[in-house]
């Protein structure tokens, strides 16, 4: 086995350095598109921030999804965070595939693209549906009764835009 590895390895990296200077070539040229996704990310976070500001806490509203699939409750909510970690891990290593894979069929800046443009648009509509629909959020946060339910107004603009 150490001599198939010893003689595949400098094909291995002669595969990784040829994608990297195609994926650096194509990030040259989608640089804009990746940097305005980017940013749409943090103004997504300002305006969930923003609609955070705006929470009157009430009674949670009864919905039939959680009748079928109830909380798991605050002391099981890292398996909401573990499968959610999982997932977008294995997304991200998926992406970076092309670098090992012989079957060269995507380029890790272009699916970067298509996230980023399919995340605005989707996070553009929500960002109007959680501004024009102020229902009360079911997470334990959100609820009465909780310390972080309201938080307090910003001071100024400054600490609007660095939270």
């Amino acid at each position: 086995m150490p001599l198939y590895v010893d003689r595949e390895a400098p094909k291995l990296w002669r595969r990784i350095y040829s994608e990297a200077t195609l994926e650096a070539s194509l990030l040259a040229e989608k640089w804009k598109l990746v940097l305005a996704g980017l940013v749409f990310q943090y103004i997504h976070g300002l305006a969930a921030h923003g609609v955070h500001y705006l929470h009157r806490p009430g009674p949670t509203l009864q919905d039939a999804g959680f009748f079928i699939l109830p909380a798991l409750g605050q002391d099981k909510a890292f398996v909401s965070e573990t499968v959610f970690v999982t997932i977008f891990g294995s997304f991200i290593l998926w992406t970076f595939h092309p670098f090992v894979s012989h079957s060269k069929k995507i380029c890790t800046v272009l699916i970067w693209c298509r996230v980023f443009v399919y995340l605005a648009a989707s996070q553009s509509l929500r960002i109007i549906t959680f501004f024009a629909t102020q229902l009360p959020g079911p997470n334990y946060h959100c609820r009465e009764g909780s310390k972080l339910a309201k938080i307090p107004p910003p001071k100024n603009v400054l600490e609007f835009l660095m939270e």
